[in-house]
């Protein structure tokens, strides 16, 4: 059963300025393992603009409460290319209050936008 779905897009300039502009930006929006390659490299802007979708999208997708941390959740990739979420803290127990079970999350870039789509399911 779906509990819930969001969705959201991202201008990747917009976003570059704002983590340009705003110091420690990046530690707040996301997970160590978030703002690296499975190489090691620096993941580059277009990818983490997809992942800052992707936490809008699944607030969405719970409701949108407040008090979510966004280090809360972790967008990662399996070894087949395939974006999933990783939720704990303030994410899981919201995902516990509804009767989340599992999520399906696609992200995407291109024309200067990133977007993402998260299904929580029940």
């Amino acid at each position: 059963m779906i509990i819930g779905v969001g969705i959201d897009v991202a201008e990747i300039e917009r976003f570059e300025a704002a983590l340009e502009r705003t110091a420690g930006m990046a530690g707040r929006l996301f997970v160590e393992r978030e703002l690296l390659l499975l190489s090691g490299e620096r993941r580059g802007i277009a990818s983490l603009a997809a992942r800052f979708a992707a936490k809008e999208a699944l607030a969405k997708a719970l409701g949108a409460p407040a008090g979510l941390r966004w280090t809360d959740a972790e967008v990662y990739v399996e070894g087949s290319g395939q974006p999933r979420l990783r939720v704990k803290g303030t994410v899981a127990a919201r995902a516990a209050e509804l009767g989340v079970r599992s999520w399906h999350v696609s992200l995407s870039h291109d024309a200067g936008v990133a977007s993402a789509v998260v299904i929580a399911e029940g």
